[in-house]
């Protein structure tokens, strides 16, 4: 369908950012060349920072004997270095070269796998200036790297003669001046908030480098208080994001602490938002909701993460500034998505899925988005974004936002969204017997003049939840004829039976449980679906579908009600 003048207004204004960077580049080119000739850096590291993700010191063995298992592919070097072999894909080759999995050696603890981590750095470094690999030097690439070279410093440098000694501090010298001069480029969204994390960590471990320390600090404060909204969650709307700060944030608060230096406010402000932030996407399971790039949850990582929770905060319920309500009652929860699309910047990961929600009951997920599959199946991100991955309303088999795709220029977006819901009115109601959600979204208003509106009832029991999903507006005639679905996707574990009637769904938990779906009077239809976001990776799974006609039947009202079973 042509696009609206809305979308070609936005297009143009994404595409007009990337030329200022083009000209920022441009301008600050001899400037580059000096910072590269004529820096400076620091003759030792004064401190390690703790790297909190979970290692397996079993790994350790896989690495020695030449095995390199990284996004779901694996090989074996057969006794070359891994930095000199074909990589099987973008995203092993950017995980090789982040070095993330040093942590792995050093939880081992032997004199094997410290011998190890350094002969692997030092094929890095010996190999950085002459390999052809890109990956290499990417941004997000080389944050990492810093990062987890700062964190392993003493596996890397125990016994290190001073030769190699002072060709690790080189590197990751030059590996701060390139970030900082991204950063001078106009380095923008996510990799900009983690490129200075790096920096900043960089100037607190680094001896000899307060300017650099003061310098970054004030800027990451300035960006953490844009990136982390007032509510605790990420600008980009993706519960994975809070995870990976706060992995990242707590390690350095105790590095400003252990040098003696303040941490930026901000810092500490945004650790204290984001912990009732990352609760609230907790379901009753433990793992993470699937909204906007959401994959599977690390479970060691988010306990590790809450421990550091000292004042042991509630989920929030009400999350205005990032666009999410939490509902809970007895043993049921439920999250929804009540947000509008991110900002561009931040948008490359978002999905389709305004209004869409996600239930869960005695511990048990029943209803799902289809979530994000990792790196490795980047063929699917497409499709995990589109609205019809979501439980959700999808009109006319489009979703409600429009991503960039495309050769030219729309290549240059990297997938951001170009339009997409910007109007989510949200009125959060509690009753003696129920508590209530009225939301509606105007991502289909640009295209088809049609807005959604879906009302949620959980009863105080948590034993029933009844919805009514509202498609309203003065559509085109066109408009009107078009066909809509409303998707109940279920979580793989979810045990379906169509009945006789085919006006209800019979839902059996591994728990136990027993649940029934109506939609009064409406036929159903269970459809194949898809998790993305399964820990044992991509799953079939099933979906309730109810389609209907736009002209015949503007509403469906729904329930979903607990049962004694057969």
């Amino acid at each position: 369908m042509t696009q609206s003048v809305a979308e070609r207004v936005q297009f143009a204004r994404l595409v007009a950012g990337h030329g200022m960077g083009w000209l920022r580049r441009g301008v600050g080119f001899p400037m580059r060349l000096a910072d590269l000739w004529g820096l400076g850096g620091p003759e030792r590291l004064l401190i390690a920072p703790q790297d909190m993700r979970t290692a397996d010191p079993t790994m350790a063995t896989d690495i020695y004997a030449g095995y390199f298992a990284f996004s779901g592919k694996m090989i074996n070097t057969h006794g070359r270095s891994p930095f000199d072999v074909a990589a099987p894909s973008p995203a092993w080759a950017a995980t090789l070269a982040g070095f993330g999995w040093l942590r792995h050696l050093r939880a081992a603890d032997t004199a094997l796998a410290r011998a190890n981590a350094q002969a692997l750095v030092e094929d890095w470094i010996n190999l950085s200036g002459r390999r052809s690999n890109a990956c290499d030097w990417e941004t997000r690439v080389v944050t990492r790297r810093l990062l987890s070279w700062l964190s392993q410093s003493p596996l890397i440098l125990e016994g290190a003669d001073r030769q190699f000694y002072r060709r690790f501090m080189k590197s990751i010298t030059r590996q701060s001046a390139f970030l900082q001069r991204r950063l001078n480029e106009g380095l923008a969204g996510e990799p900009r908030l983690f490129a200075l994390i790096a920096l900043a960590e960089f100037g607190l471990c680094g001896e000899g480098l307060d300017g650099l320390q003061k310098r970054m600090s004030r800027l990451l404060g300035d960006e953490l208080g844009r990136q982390v909204l007032g509510d605790g969650g990420h600008i980009g709307r993706n519960p994975q994001t809070i995870i990976d700060l706060l992995l990242d944030l707590l390690p350095l608060r105790q590095v400003y602490a252990a040098r003696g230096v303040s941490a930026p406010p901000q810092l500490l402000n945004s650790i204290d938002r984001m912990m009732p932030m990352l609760r609230m996407f907790r379901l009753g399971d433990g793992s993470l909701a699937l909204f906007n790039g959401m994959g599977p949850t690390a479970p060691h990582d988010l306990a590790t993460i809450l421990a550091h929770d000292d004042a042991r905060t509630a989920p929030l319920i009400n999350a205005p500034y990032s666009g999410y309500q939490r509902m809970e009652a007895g043993s049921t929860i439920l999250i929804m998505d009540t947000g509008a699309s991110p900002p561009g910047d931040f948008s490359d990961r978002a999905h389709a899925g305004c209004l869409s929600f996600e239930f869960s009951a005695g511990g048990q997920r029943l209803i799902v988005n289809c979530g994000s599959p990792n790196e490795s199946r980047a063929s699917m991100r497409d499709a995990a974004r589109a609205t019809a991955a979501h439980s959700t309303v999808t009109l006319a088999d489009t979703s409600s936002c429009h991503f960039a795709k495309g050769s030219g220029f729309k290549s240059l977006l990297e997938d951001r969204i170009i339009s997409g819901p910007v109007k989510v009115p949200v009125k959060r109601q509690s009753a003696e017997d129920c508590i209530a959600l009225e939301c509606s979204h105007d991502g289909y208003a640009r295209q088809f003049g049609i807005v959604h509106s879906r009302s949620i009832f959980l009863s105080t029991e948590g034993d029933r939840l009844e919805g009514e999903d509202r498609l309203t507006g003065s559509g085109s005639k066109a408009a009107k004829a078009a066909s809509y679905a409303v998707r109940f996707h279920l979580h793989p574990t979810v045990r379906t039976r169509l009945l006789d009637d085919r006006l209800s769904v019979q839902l059996s938990t591994a728990s136990g449980q027993t649940w029934l779906f109506q939609a009064e009077g409406f036929p159903l239809a269970i459809e194949e679906s898809i998790s993305f976001a399964s820990a044992e990776g991509v799953r079939g799974a099933e979906q309730i579908v109810i389609h209907a006609k736009l002209a015949d039947n503007p509403s469906v009202n729904w329930t979903l009600e607990m049962t004694s079973g057969d």
